[in-house]
């Protein structure tokens, strides 16, 4: 084996086969494992959304206790909605296919638009706010080396995920567990110690809430308390990655996926909440440098040697889950981009699958806008999270709203318990937008701008691929019912001679252009070639990938399309056969098959058609893999003889 291929395989594992059943077992999540690498995102947001909804109350500490319950109650209720997105939507896509799908294709552009960014910053805010925990109890003269740490540890998770879903999961599992049980722990015992000012919470916030109403009325009142639960909307992000990647969960599906989120509803909501009482109980001052979580559980655990390296232990289990909440940017982001993808918003590279079935050039793609971001920002965690939550609430919102039209319009078929779902679904949607507008407009100076910037421009580019594929899938289609003539008469085959001159000719997915081809071959090589042999490669991809159903259809498509080309050659008498792959990688796949065939017919030249733009740009070279030329180079190598014969679009 290569030295270079030894080492891919060391790095990334040795490919996984798509058709074998066992290796898919291996491959889907069931709901512990769901919870952990796709509930990760929700649980580390306890890390940072607490505190900067109870630092935006200022003096007014005790209104903390309203914060405690609608955060709670936040939670459950997005998370009953999505379970409705899971529902109706088993083979994942969450957002982007529930706005697709219930408010219209533009209205699935913006929610999935919000994604991609969303998911971008969930790998750089939850690495700077991770080094921001491990930071605290490191000396002051380490903190220039964080912005490289948290370079070095995007790199470190986009090579851990280029292995696969499951791997990465459970090698980060332990971190994750950790996290939750010490977290469990300190706000038991916390609460616990403090248990007799527990009875004064309730008629403090209340006398609170009175004195200032009378001091000031109830509108700025109202408006603090809002602007504060804004602030620590960052805590519901991630309830979405479920019902983004419910393809990827172990059948039953929809079980799993309602198991999972249950499992992140509850844990989220305990965390998060019990952490703001843990404030309002501990009455921690913010000390530079220092996380408010640091500064209330050192007062928990005491300035003792074992208190301080039980802290420690806890800070550095709260760094490590925010890195594997960044890895949750990294298993649910590609996925968004490859649903894109198929509906063509997205480049077509983004729906294909690695050896060891991994959506790697979308991997790829989040570690370098993680790392952008990150750059960017220069790991400040205040900016982050004001960029990040609104995206959030941007999907949630569209995702919300789409439910609830959907209920309404079931309510004329009679659907069961529809005003039940309406209302939840309605009632999330409210909390949503509410959030999104306060956070907007308050935040829009101080970076909400850049937030509503860069999702515009990702929609833009969007609209731009999407009219390029649309105008090129066009001019396909009008080839193909042009050049794909019928079959109208009996079929003699020919046998086909081995030792005769033999054009092997590649078929894609448009049979316009492999008849392009083969017509041209017949027309600049008359009466030469005796054999005609058809290969083509069947892709797994996304879309092909998300059941054995799909798969069969996959390989039925591509094996009744070669059948044609070689039935359409022997009723005109011309000797001719098919070969078919099937795996991933189309060159890959392609080039084993051609050294496969080229065996047996030595005396062969391969022929393939290439699009040809009147415009050639990047942005056509992006679009579409230039398959040929690449094949070309590779059997070229190999000593075989290729021709590209060029089809002007």
């Amino acid at each position: 084996m290569p030295i270079m291929r030894r080492i891919k395989h060391f790095l990334f594992g040795e490919p996984v086969n798509p058709f074998n059943q066992q290796n898919l077992k291996h491959i889907y999540l069931i709901a512990f494992l769901a919870w952990v690498g796709l509930g990760a995102d929700g649980l580390s947001s306890s890390c940072y959304g607490p505190e900067e909804a109870y630092l935006a109350l200022g003096t007014h500490t005790d209104f903390a206790l309203y914060i405690a319950i609608a955060t709670a109650i936040t939670v459950f209720v997005i998370s009953l909605g999505y379970n409705q997105v899971i529902e109706l939507f088993p083979s994942g896509g969450g957002g982007y296919k529930v706005a697709s799908h219930l408010l219209g294709s533009y209205f699935g552009l913006i929610s999935g638009a919000a994604l991609i960014v969303d998911y971008a910053l969930t790998i750089a805010i939850s690495i700077a706010s991770g080094m921001d925990a491990i930071f605290s109890f490191l000396p002051k003269d380490y903190v220039p080396y964080k912005l490289p740490a948290e370079v070095c540890m995007i790199i470190l998770l986009l090579l851990l995920n280029m292995r696969g879903m499951k791997e990465s999961i459970k090698i980060l599992m332990p971190i994750f567990l950790g996290f939750f049980i010490t977290h469990v722990i300190l706000i038991i015992y916390g609460i616990a110690a403090h248990r007799t000012g527990l009875a004064f919470i309730i008629p403090n916030t209340l006398k609170e809430t009175h004195d200032s109403m009378t001091a000031i009325g109830w509108i700025p009142i109202v408006a603090l308390i809002l602007h504060a639960y804004s602030l620590g909307s960052g805590t519901y992000t991630g309830l979405e990655a479920v019902s983004n990647n419910v393809n990827r969960l172990r059948e039953p599906r929809i079980a799993t996926g309602k198991w999972t989120m249950f499992y992140m509803a509850v844990s989220l909501s305990f965390t998060a909440a019990g952490i703001i009482l843990l404030y309002l109980l501990w009455q921690p001052e913010h000390v530079p440098g220092q996380t408010l979580n640091a500064v209330v559980f050192g007062q928990i655990l005491g300035p003792s040697e074992f208190g301080q390296n039980m802290l420690i232990l806890v800070l550095g289990l709260e760094a490590g889950l925010l890195f594997v909440a960044a890895n949750s940017g990294f298993l649910a982001g590609p996925s968004v981009l490859a649903n894109m993808a198929i509906d063509g918003w997205m480049p077509n590279r983004f729906r294909h699958l690695s050896t060891r079935l991994v959506i790697q050039n979308g991997v790829i793609l989040f570690g370098i806008l993680g790392l952008g971001i990150l750059l960017w920002c220069q790991g400040k965690v205040a900016l982050l999270v004001v960029l990040y939550s609104i995206n959030v609430f941007i999907t949630f919102s569209l995702s919300l709203f789409g439910l609830s039209v959907y209920w309404i319009k079931q309510r004329r078929s009679g659907a069961k318990n529809w005003r039940r779902r309406f209302m939840l679904s309605i009632t999330g949607f409210i909390i949503s937008i509410s959030i999104l507008c306060i956070t907007l407009v308050s935040k829009f100076q101080s970076g909400g701008w850049l937030t509503v910037l860069i999702t515009c421009t990702v929609v833009l580019i969007c609209l731009l691929i999407k009219g390029h594929y649309t105008r090129i899938n066009k001019k396909l289609l009008q080839i193909d019912q042009q050049l794909k003539q019928p079959i109208e008469h009996a079929l003699h085959p020919v046998p086909v001679d081995s030792q005769q001159p033999t054009a092997i000719i590649l078929v894609g997915k448009h049979p316009g252009v492999a008849m392009h081809t083969l017509l041209n071959v017949i027309r600049m090589f008359p009466q030469h070639f005796k054999n005609f042999v058809f290969l083509s490669a069947g892709i797994v991809d996304v879309e092909s990938f998300t059941g054995q159903e799909e798969l069969k259809h996959m390989q039925d498509e591509v094996n009744d399309n070669l059948n044609y080309f070689v039935q359409y050659c022997q009723q005109y008498g011309l000797a001719a056969e098919a070969y078919a792959a099937f795996g991933t990688d189309t060159v890959e796949e392609l080039t084993t098959l051609a050294q496969k065939v080229s065996k047996k017919y030595f005396n062969c030249i391969f022929f393939s058609s290439k699009l040809i733009f009147e415009k050639d740009n990047f942005m056509t070279r992006a679009l579409h893999n230039e398959t040929p030329t690449t094949l070309q180079r590779q059997l070229h190598l190999l000593g075989k003889e290729f021709v590209i014969l060029p089809m002007k679009i």
